[in-house]
Parts: structure tokens; C-alpha cells; sequence
């Protein structure tokens, strides 16, 4: 559950996406209206908007204003939204819930999901590149754009889920299972704070490199969370499938250390990225607050 004051952080945050997201996103009676009715199924479905969040906490913590971030805040969930219908593919990890709702591709049909994941993944870089409501300015949109797209390809998200199916039914120690996850799951997560760095130009070193670290801390944390939720939560609760990685005979956090070693992991991470926000004064709390419920969220 969340603290009063993060909950209503995060509802501003929430408020904040859902609202550039409606404007970025083509309307439901626009041709083609499947498409366009598909992804605002994919992307306005509900979602905690970490990604979002985090880029608007990162956002107070540097000293600037969260409507610099708005849209780089909605081309982060995006990006998510779109790496989710494609991961819920039957040829990928094959679930059929998402966010408590049937997904993208049941709700509609592979192929309209497919496009989905094309369509949303392409508007993520155009908003960037030509928004006139984002402040930012060529400099700035470049940063972002090279950034986003370092974070979501091959080096990235797309190839930790690469790495991810080339896992399945195979042992793994921990560093392999590391470096999945440190792109599977970080690299976006990373790519969220870094994204609000960037529209600060001239942040102090300590400062930025203090934001990398502290992402890349709470992203592997996230990911242990997840596995964790998988084997703990419950399907109602965490609104996807439960068991799931064990019926894929994917390793896992606790699969490979155990459930109460992972929980200390988590914890561990959340230790290290809160002392690496050090060089901030009270502005960094809202990523305080984030990094302590990445390990405590039940869904």
C-alpha cells in the first residue's frame, strides 16, 4: 500500500501522463480505427506509471519544472506499454491477462497487437522529435531520443528479452540471470530518470552520475520484486497470471537464491540507490519515497 504522501504524488504523476497521453494518442474514430482503437486499449488500460513517475520525480529532484518532462514522461509509457502487448505474445512469454484485463492481443488478435507494439513504438520517438508542447530544445529532444532508443533496442530492452527466451529451460547462475534483467527490465527504468537529467542541462557530474546510479539500483530491485510477486502474489492482486515464470521454467531471483535471500537483495539495492541520491537535499525525496515501494508494492 501506498504512503498518503506517495499516493498522491504518484496521483499527480498519473493525472499528469494520462493527460498528455490522451493528446498524443490518435483518437478511437480515426482510420485505421482497429489500430488506434488497440493501442489506446494498450496504453490508457490502467498501469502504475512507474516509468512516467520516476522521469517527474527525477524531474523535482534536478529542479525543473514537470511539464519539461511530459512528454518525454508519455513516450517512456509507450515504450512500455507497446514492450508489454509484444511480451504477452504467444510467441513470446504467451499470457493472456494483463493489468486484470484480457490482453492486447485477445482482446483484439495478434496481428492488430503486433502492430500495436509498431505503431506505439514509432509515436514514442515522433512525440519527441516534434511535440510543440514539449519546452526542450533540438539539443535537448536529441538527447532524449538517443537516449530512449539506446534504452529500448537491442542493447537494451529489446535484446534483455531476446537474451530472456534464449534462457528458457536452461540453468543460469546469477550474473547471466543479471544481466538479463540489467536489460530487460533496468534499461527503461534508467532511461526514465536519465530522460529528466537530460532537461537540465549542465546538472552537476555528481548529481547525474548519483540519478544512474540510483536507477540502475531500483531497476534490478524492480525486476527481484517482480519475481517475487510471481511466485507470492496473487493473480487478482497483481493482475497478470501468477506462476507464470515457473511454468515457462524461467530461473528467477528466488528460483536461483531463494525467497527470503531475494527479499534481502531487494533491500539491499534499495539501500545503495537511496545512498547514492546523497548529493540531493530534500527535492529527491519523491525518488526516496519510490525506491522503498518498488520493494514493498504487492502488484
Amino acid at each position: 500500500m501506498l504512503e498518503p504522501t506517495l499516493k498522491a504524488f504518484f496521483a499527480d504523476c498519473q493525472a499528469r501522463t494520462e493527460t498528455t497521453l490522451e493528446r498524443l494518442l490518435p483518437a478511437g474514430d480515426t482510420p485505421p480505427l482497429r489500430l488506434h482503437q488497440a493501442m489506446r486499449y494498450a496504453v490508457l488500460g490502467g498501469g502504475k506509471r512507474i516509468r512516467p513517475t520516476l522521469a517527474y520525480a527525477a524531474a523535482q529532484a534536478v529542479g525543473i519544472e514537470p511539464q519539461r518532462v511530459d512528454t518525454a514522461a508519455a513516450a517512456l509509457e509507450m515504450i512500455h506499454a507497446y514492450s508489454l502487448v509484444h511480451d504477452d505474445l504467444p510467441a513470446m512469454d504467451d499470457d493472456d491477462l494483463r493489468r486484470g484485463r484480457p490482453s492486447c492481443h485477445k482482446a483484439f488478435d495478434e496481428a492488430t497487437a503486433i502492430l500495436v507494439g509498431d505503431a506505439l513504438q514509432t509515436l514514442a520517438f515522433h512525440a519527441l522529435a516534434s511535440d510543440p508542447e514539449f519546452p526542450g530544445d533540438a539539443t535537448v529532444r536529441v538527447a532524449m531520443i538517443e537516449n530512449l532508443a539506446r534504452a529500448s533496442g537491442s542493447i537494451g530492452m529489446a535484446g534483455g528479452q531476446a537474451l530472456d527466451l534464449e534462457s528458457e529451460g536452461r540453468e543460469l547462475d546469477l550474473v547471466m540471470l543479471e544481466n538479463i534483467h540489467i536489460h530487460k527490465t533496468g534499461a527503461l527504468i534508467r532511461a526514465s530518470v536519465n530522460m529528466a537529467a537530460l532537461a537540465q542541462p549542465g546538472l552537476p557530474t555528481e548529481q547525474a552520475e548519483g540519478l544512474d546510479h540510483y536507477a540502475k539500483c531500483i531497476g534490478l530491485a524492480f525486476q527481484i520484486q517482480d519475481d517475487l510477486l510471481d511466485v507470492e502474489g496473487e493473480t487478482a492482486v497483481i493482475g497478470k497470471q501468477s506462476g507464470a515464470d515457473a511454468a515457462h521454467h524461467k530461473a528467477t531471483y528466488p528460483s536461483l537464491m531463494g525467497i527470503g535471500p531475494a527479499h534481502e537483495a531487494a533491500d539491499d539495492l534499495v539501500k545503495d540507490a537511496l545512498h547514492s541520491l546523497s548529493v540531493f537535499g530534500d527535492s529527491a525525496d519523491p525518488l526516496r519515497w519510490i525506491a522503498r515501494y518498488i520493494v514493498d508494492r504487492d502488484r
